[in-house]
């Protein structure tokens, strides 16, 4: 029996137009007002220069889409017929053929409606009337005595003064800009809009929970949610891909809403595994209903796997560690915001492009931060295939929001949407209350502030803070995805106070906002580690994407600093840490080259130090994986999608097995990471070399380490393993030999205090299908090996890598570039000759 549900998506013939003008301009759906000006050649793109300036009139506009539509036969003939919009950004009114239908204000809310009574056969016109999210938000900023904290809310950008309306409006609070973001507040129907019909019944949503999982057997009890359009009889039955049956049962439906539930078991299921650990099985669920002559069918993929957060109390304070299918697991990962400000143009292929990135480097976990949205179905899909675990923020971030009366219903219907639409990918790990808003309360002035004015302003707003993120978004994961633990805020380490390094998780800005070195890295200890960063530029290439004039190649030009969001502060910290830990770039190019590097040593600091205290610490994830336009920022990769010096050394670092050393008090220390879960044997080797690659002392021993730790398997003073060598003058190699290979480069001493010798790098170059295979040499210590060609659609497998003498380095470049330009345009930059 054919499925009888029909789903048309509304894609074709839609217009557009600025209420106060009379032309109307074909738009693009889904989309937003600034990309359909762009494409009409209205505005240019806010992205390119200082263009973002000229485009702040766009939200203080209201905006009307309009599409008309027929429907054939089998549509028109079906009982129910119903208008979903899977997003609506976000102070909108629906009209169909001039009735209102919706009236939406959530940009994180699915909304729809029943037209079957509106509906004609042909000449439906639909329309959607966007009001200006700054008109409707700033009379409630003008209404309060006190004001809710928005820290990164650009309202001086955006012509609006001090008034930071972004906490008023459920709509991605980055849109209002952020230390990272341009300020462009959106309107416009960002996610599909479909109609849906069908006759007697129709599956709405079905929940998949794993009561008991283990390796001999997983119990599944499915919750089927179906809506039947009188009482009856149906047959309700899930199969696998191949059809084997799993369970059916005869229910009678009653009109409106059922809930079915089947209960099953697999027998010896295969798990899912996050990257690293294992193979992410997938399982694929057929569920249908069959009543009479009608049928649906809802195809669900997910996959079998237990996971628990576990927070003990501990001699130290309060762990913070994810337990999957029974095993404690290291998080490596990163923080993720929004690949782009106009969400339409995030495609499969950035999505694809940014999941694989994370994989590439060893990734096992992202943390979707609060300031963003509740991302596409398709990015959880990817992270379900690749093995990504998703730390999921609801939408809230360094901010305080007025979370009562109709607003708090309002958040209260987003999460429930959210976490019904969720709780079936295996990737989802945590339910996040918010991103830094408690650490705001108590930490950064904000309760302080509000008492100065008057105490009871500060016990409204506290009270709103708790009735929010301590009782209502517990109470709907608790409800709807109980599986899996809610955490109130990141960072937290408990109630009535800020974060803590002893407990819970925390975000280190030491380095960075504090300007402490970045070897203060190794005299930190954290139970997981969920922020830290280090700014950088993006690469010569891709900032001539976005300041192509030479007159805007200087870091403080206007072009320059527009694509700065920290302002001058950051430019001047950026500048400061370079002089301190290397030398003063020669020119605008070697600045942003050294920068980039400054980051990718910092990162690797880091992560390597709360790795080597695994078992203690049980995760690290940097601020952050990808930006959402061209600007200088804390992402390992750019916009573009290129891989910053960061992102390479990140791979290294997370490898399966760690060789780290460090120097502590005096000794030379090596630990040796396993995350495997089994114990591995090998070769360790350190090696002292002198910077024409000569080896001034060398120690090898085997050594063993059990599964899942860090552990010390080598001490030695410095001055012994030195032998009259200087600490400027050497590089430690540090390399372990299993069933592969693992190795490590550490110097003694700042780069600025390494005497690196001029160094020739040079290379030979074969063809391959999509490029070419260049083996690179060098004949004295080179530090930062960075390659590059025009452009940005290139690719190098490595890149600011350091060679010994004597090594070979094989990298693989992506290019269609022919060898006569490929060998004018290659350029190898090391820190040695700059």
């Amino acid at each position: 029996m054919a499925n009888n549900v029909q789903r048309v998506e509304l894609r074709s013939d839609w217009q557009f137009k600025q209420v106060r003008q009379g032309n109307w301009l074909p738009a693009i759906v889904p989309g937003t007002v600034h990309t359909d000006l762009m494409a009409n050649g209205i505005i240019p793109d806010p992205f390119i220069g200082l263009n973002e300036r000229g485009v702040q009139w766009i939200d203080k506009e209201d905006w009307i889409y309009r599409t008309a539509f027929g429907v054939d036969e089998s549509i028109f003939s079906k009982h129910n017929v119903w208008i979903e919009f899977d997003g609506l950004d976000t102070y909108a009114d629906v009209y169909l053929n001039d009735s209102l239908i919706i009236k939406a204000d959530n940009m994180f809310r699915r909304w729809k409606a029943d037209i079957r009574q509106l509906l004609k056969r042909s000449d439906n016109e639909l329309k959607v009337y966007f009001h200006s999210p700054v008109k409707v938000d700033v009379p409630k900023w003008d209404a309060l005595p006190y004001h809710y904290e928005a820290a990164n809310d650009q309202s001086e950008n955006g012509g609006l003064f001090d008034k930071k309306i972004s906490i008023f409006a459920r709509k991605a609070g980055y849109h209002y800009g952020w230390d990272w973001g341009p300020r462009l507040v959106t309107s416009g129907i960002w996610r599909k809009v479909s109609l849906v019909a069908w006759n007697d019944v129709r599956i709405t949503d079905v929940y998949t929970e794993q009561p008991l999982v283990s390796k001999a057997k997983a119990k599944i009890r499915q919750t089927i949610e179906i809506f039947a359009d009188a009482d009856g009889m149906a047959m309700v039955q899930t199969t696998d891909h191949a059809g084997n049956n799993y369970a059916d049962k005869k229910v009678k439906l009653e009109k409106g809403v059922n809930t079915v539930t089947l209960e099953f078991c697999i027998n010896k299921p295969k798990l899912w595994w996050c990257n690293g650990l294992g193979k992410p099985n997938l399982y694929t669920f057929n569920v249908k209903v069959q009543k009479d002559d009608s049928s649906d069918t809802y195809t669900q993929r997910t996959g079998i796997r237990f996971i628990k957060l576990l927070t003990q109390k501990d001699e130290w304070g309060q762990e913070f560690c994810f337990e999957l299918n029974g095993v404690r697991v290291f998080m490596k990962g990163a923080d993720y915001i929004p690949c782009d400000n106009f969400l339409p143009r995030v495609t499969k292929s950035v999505y694809e492009k940014t999941i694989q990135d994370a994989v590439d480097v060893n990734m096992n976990m992202l943390r979707v931060w609060g300031g963003g949205i509740y991302e596409d179905d398709y990015f959880y899909e990817l992270c379900d295939e690749k093995g990504i675990l998703i730390w999921q923020d609801f939408m809230f971030a360094c901010s305080l929001y007025p979370a009562s009366g109709a607003l708090l219903e309002n958040i209260r219907q987003e999460a429930i949407d959210n976490v019904r639409r969720l709780r079936n990918h295996p990737c989802i790990a945590l339910w996040c209350g918010n991103n830094e808003c408690q650490d705001g309360w108590y930490n950064w002035g904000w309760k302080k502030r509000l008492e100065d004015q008057k105490p009871e302003y500060a016990e409204k707003v506290w009270k709103e803070y708790e009735d929010l993120f301590y009782h209502l978004l517990p109470e709907v994961v608790g409800k709807y995805h109980s599986a899996i633990a809610y955490w109130p805020s990141s960072p937290f380490g408990g109630y009535g106070h800020g974060s803590i390094e002893t407990s819970g998780d925390y975000h280190y800005w030491a380095v960075w906002h504090a300007k402490k070195p970045i070897s203060e890295y190794n005299n930190t200890r954290f139970r997981f580690c969920s922020e830290y960063g280090m700014q950088s530029f993006p690469e010569f290439e891709s900032v001539k994407q976005f300041a192509p004039q030479p007159n805007d190649w200087d870091i403080y030009s206007d072009v320059m600093m527009s694509h700065q969001r920290g302002g001058m502060h950051a430019n001047q910290l950026i500048e400061s840490y370079l002089l301190s830990e290397y030398k003063r770039p020669k020119d605008f190019e070697s600045l942003l080259y050294v920068g980039q590097l400054m980051q990718g040593d910092a990162m690797k600091t880091a992560i390597e130090s709360h790795r080597r205290e695994k078992g203690y610490c049980w995760g690290t994830l940097l601020w952050q994986i990808n930006d959402c336009w061209p600007v200088a920022s804390w992402a390992t990769r750019d916009y573009y999608g290129r891989w910053k010096a960061a992102h390479y050394l990140m791979r290294n670092s997370y490898r399966d097995i760690l060789v780290s050393p460090i120097e502590k008090d005096g000794n030379l220390q090596v630990y040796i990471v396993n995350d495997r879960l089994t114990s591995t044997s090998g070769q360790l080797s350190i090696k002292v070399l002198d910077m024409d690659g000569a080896v001034r002392n060398q120690h090898t021993k085997q050594v063993r380490v059990p599964a899942n730790v860090s552990k010390n398997v080598f001490s030695v003073p410095v001055k012994q393993l030195l032998n009259h060598e200087q600490t400027d003058q050497v590089v430690i190699l540090a390399e372990f030999t299993d069933r592969e290979h693992y190795g490590n480069i550490y110097y003694l001493k700042p780069p600025k205090d390494v005497k690196f010798k001029k160094s020739a790098v040079v290379y030979q170059m074969i063809k391959v299908v999509d490029g070419y295979r260049l083996v690179i040499s060098a004949d004295k210590v080179a530090r930062g090996v960075f390659l590059s060609l025009d452009g940005t659609d290139n690719f190098f497998s490595d890149n600011y890598f350091d060679l010994i003498p004597g090594a070979k380095k094989q990298v693989y470049v992506k290019t269609d570039l022919n060898e006569d330009d490929f060998r004018k345009q290659l350029k190898i930059t090391i820190l040695n000759n700059i």
